[in-house]
């Protein structure tokens, strides 16, 4: 039993054909070799099964079974020739194993073992090297040298790499020349050109192409496309367009006020466009600031000081910018700053009048006349016109119109009588208001103090409730008690007390000064009774120090108290009368009348014994 194939394989001998024998039949087999892609309109003939059992009378049958017996390889079971009814891709599938067997025609009974064998489809040049990874993004600075790898593209091929040249692939550049190459065996890409210049090009599209058969004739090829972009370096220093520029303003801009916007113009982008600015020197000295506006790069000048054109109309200013990040390596193409200068130009507004003093303090007695002069507010014009100015109170300021003001001189008078101790200080906010232009009106304060004269007299400081105990002794001090005053003397409160002349005299009590505004009640004597008197009245004088001196009397009331040993009080003021304090005789009136019921006889009769009693 033999197999004979006409294909040679890739490592067979040089005959065209190859025979397999068997040895003390046992089975030795090789591979089949079939041509992939073969295009012929009759079956591809792929070798021939013969049994040494086959002497050729028909009776032997041979069988084949396995992968792609009948669908794709056929027998012929009387001559044992195996063909391929369709086209194979050994790209697809690269061998097929198969099983061979003779049987017995009339018994289908083995006449030899199964044995296998394999087909082995033969590689030809039909697939093009293909770049998995395409089209492909890159980046690589500008300014690099000569030589900078920037990207490393590869293909690959379908084809049997252990056959032929068929997957063996170079790499060459279509487009993209003269500015960059590739490295025809490794696919790296680089720069052609030394100093490429993002600012003049900054994006390439190579077209690369992988061509297998080591880029032999006939062999195929594919492409893909290689975007570069040329990132940015700090290889560009900041300029001003301009070497001066001039900007108006208003005098009546208000501090912190953007007054103008500069720029240095940089070719460079992100990090290496990033600068600071900087004010040099100039007139006006703190007048303006300068800061960077990180979103634009702009100079952003700003007003620090209020501007008033009647004193300056004009400045001049001297700025730089310079880069905030400097490369090393390009110091060359520097220097990395400019200057330039900015002439800032006041215009004149119509402005409101101005108060020589913002805030004008007074002050005033509290006992001056209606119509004394207090002080004088001032207010000029501040423009060239230097209009008139009239004057007037903001009476949200003074509501009761304590106070006037002349329109013309800004005299301020009082218009009421003043009362310090209703309110000591008065703040006035006084218009002053252009007659030329009514719409500019200043404003100003008058801060006027009210004097104190001493018109208010000394009273007890609090109501006081003094308690007397039956057991007082003489010379006890019974309350110590101190004066208030609504004046507030410059020198501060000194008060004199004293009982009251009518009861100066007195035997039961006495006063004594104590020389710190205080002063102690005492008792002339012990044995005070509540049922003899249960409360004492004590006028008391008090009088101040000033100038003329003035006084009141106050009165103190003293409740005599039943107290403990401990000198508690434990029941205060009258005794109620009781049925132990009626003579014999008034007891028996009474009863007499209440058996007799006399009536309003009887009546009448008690409520004169009681009245007598009392």
């Amino acid at each position: 039993f033999f197999l004979a194939s006409p294909l040679k394989s890739p490592h067979s001998d040089p005959h065209p054909w190859e025979v397999l024998n068997r040895h003390k039949r046992s089975w030795v087999w090789n591979q089949f070799f079939v041509l992939e892609e073969y295009t012929g309109n009759e079956p591809l003939y792929v070798g021939k099964l013969h049994s040494d059992v086959d002497k050729g009378d028909g009776k032997v049958k041979y069988v084949l079974s396995g992968e792609g017996a009948t669908s794709i390889f056929t027998i012929d079971e009387n001559t044992g020739d195996i063909h391929a009814t369709k086209r194979l891709d050994r790209e697809a599938q690269a061998y097929y194993t198969l099983q061979a067997q003779a049987v017995d025609r009339l018994t289908n009974l083995p006449v030899e073992p199964k044995s296998e064998f394999v087909v082995k489809v033969q590689d030809i040049n039909d697939n093009e090297p293909k770049f998995l990874d395409g089209p492909y993004l890159a980046g690589v600075p500008e300014m690099s040298p000569l030589g900078t790898m920037v990207v490393q593209v590869a293909a690959t091929d379908a084809d049997d790499p252990t056959y032929g040249n068929s997957a063996r692939v170079v790499y060459s550049i279509i487009h993209g020349q003269p500015y960059f190459s590739v490295e025809p065996k490794t696919g790296i890409i680089r720069t052609a050109l030394p100093n490429m210049d993002r600012e003049t090009r900054d994006q390439y599209v190579l077209v690369i192409q992988a061509k297998d058969m080591v880029g032999q004739m006939g062999g195929l090829s594919g492409t893909t496309s290689v975007t570069v972009t040329l990132t940015d370096v700090n290889d560009n220093p900041p300029r001003f367009t301009h070497k001066s520029y001039q900007y108006t303003v208003l005098e009546s801009l208000p501090v912190q006020s953007v007054v103008a916007r500069i720029k240095a113009a940089d070719a460079d982008i992100g990090s290496n466009a990033e600068m600071d600015y900087r004010i040099m020197d100039g007139d006006g000295p703190g007048m303006f600031n300068i800061t960077t506006d990180e979103e634009t790069q702009d100079g952003v000048i700003s007003l620090l000081k209020p501007l008033d054109f009647e004193t300056k109309s004009s400045f001049s200013l001297r700025i730089e910018a310079t880069n905030r990040n400097i490369d090393s390596n390009f110091l060359s193409m520097g220097p990395f700053s400019d200057i330039t200068s900015v002439k800032v130009t006041v215009e004149d507004v119509n402005e409101p009048p101005v108060f020589s003093s913002p805030l004008g303090k007074m002050v005033v007695s509290e006992d001056a006349s209606v119509g004394t002069s207090i002080g004088r507010v001032s207010a000029h014009d501040p423009d060239t016109t230097n209009s008139a100015i009239r004057y007037s109170i903001d009476r949200n300021t003074d509501l009761e119109r304590f106070f006037n003001v002349d329109a013309l001189s800004g005299v301020i008078s009082t218009a009421k009588p003043l009362d310090r101790e209703a309110n000591s200080v008065h703040n006035l906010t006084i218009f002053a208001i252009e007659s030329q232009d009514p719409t500019q009106i200043g404003k100003g304060s008058a801060l006027i103090t009210v004097l104190d004269i001493n018109d208010n007299a000394p009273v007890f400081a609090i109501d006081y409730e003094t308690l007397l105990c039956e057991n007082a002794i003489p010379g006890q001090v019974i309350q110590t008690i101190s004066a208030v005053d609504k004046d507030e003397p410059l020198s501060g409160h000194r008060f004199y007390f004293a009982l009251a002349a009518p009861v100066a005299g007195n035997l039961n009590f006495t006063l004594r000064d104590n020389k710190d505004n205080t002063a102690s009640i005492l008792t002339k004597r012990g044995g005070f009774r509540r049922q003899e008197q249960p409360v004492y009245r004590l006028p008391v004088l008090i009088m101040d120090s000033g100038s003329p001196a003035l006084s009141s009397t106050n009165t103190l009331s003293v409740r005599v108290c039943d107290c403990d040993s401990d000198g508690v009080a434990l029941s205060c003021g009258a005794v109620a009368y009781t049925a132990t304090g009626l003579s014999t005789g008034a007891l028996l009136a009474i009863l007499g009348c209440i058996i007799t019921l006399l009536g309003k006889i009887c009546m009448i009769s008690i409520l004169l014994l009681l009245a007598g009693l009392l």
